[in-house]
């Protein structure tokens, strides 16, 4: 079993800079790539960044390319979202998953690739 703590969060005006980090734990975490989802109210979930944990590629959805940045530190465990010059439209909770085995690059990016979830931390950008 591997639990996702997610944290970092919070309220930003238009412009503004977070960074969120998600720490993995359990008996045995087993991990290829890690990745940030969030899902506005009323939406599907949607990919936002993904690493993958030997050799760190990295994977962006558009809408935020060159505004976000993912990275990890193997030693903690743990996954990291820069977002900066955040607009409304990102809002929304953000999700921490984590994917165990190898899987091809069209997958990374689809939910149903990631078999641990954490609980999700809000992220609100004000106009």
């Amino acid at each position: 079993q591997v639990q996702l703590v997610e944290s970092g969060g919070g309220l930003v005006q238009t412009g503004g800079s977070l960074r969120l980090s998600c720490a993995a734990s359990g008996r045995t975490v087993s991990t290829y790539a890690m990745a940030w989802f969030r899902q506005a109210p009323g939406k599907e979930r949607e990919f936002v960044a993904a690493i993958t944990w030997g050799r760190g590629y990295t994977f962006y959805a558009d809408s935020v390319k060159g505004r976000f940045t993912i990275s990890r530190d193997n030693t903690k465990n743990a996954v990291y979202l820069q977002m900066n010059s955040l607009k409304p439209e990102d809002t929304a909770p953000y999700f921490c998953a984590n994917r165990r085995t190898v899987i091809d690059v069209q997958s990374i990016i689809r939910p149903a690739s990631y078999t641990d979830w954490g609980q999700g931390t809000q992220v609100t950008v004000s106009s």
